[in-house]
């Protein structure tokens, strides 16, 4: 194999992912119980038991809503994506906290290398996506 064709096969199989956390950087208490707004457009159908999970995983309380009302001081809204190529795939996701209306975490997982990408890391879990974004954005939380 020539060094060109090697090159273009190693880009082709390259992870092709892309991350943007915003930790939180309150204490624990101050956010808690946490409000997961229920998307109902998501149809990627392990993603809110992932986040559920990872959350726990910090020691948060949280509780899980259809819609986020008056006594939901912190709300965490979130957005995930699926394309799909032989079979669906986790494409893009966003979280977003808020406490009082004001933004105090976010964080974003996005595949860039679209459905033509051989990145064999594209057909990976939800979980194995999703677990490490949101490891960081809780990394900043007490009693890990």
């Amino acid at each position: 194999m020539n060094s060109l064709a090697f090159c273009v096969t190693l880009l082709l199989l390259v992870s092709c992912t892309s991350t943007n956390v915003k930790r939180i950087d309150l204490a624990k208490n101050s956010i808690e119980p946490i409000c997961i707004e229920k998307n109902p457009k998501v149809i990627v159908e392990d993603f809110l038991p992932v986040l559920t999970a990872g959350i726990s995983r910090h020691g948060v309380a949280y509780r899980v809503v259809d819609k986020a009302t008056y006594d939901c001081k912190s709300i965490l809204t979130y957005t995930a994506l699926r394309s799909w190529d032989v079979t669906p795939y986790l494409s893009h996701a966003e979280l977003t906290l808020t406490r009082n209306g004001v933004i105090i975490g976010s964080a974003t997982y996005h595949h860039n290398g679209g459905s033509m990408s051989l990145a064999p890391t594209k057909w990976f879990s939800v979980e194995s996506k999703m677990s490490p974004v949101i490891d960081e954005l809780f990394s900043n939380m007490a009693n890990q």
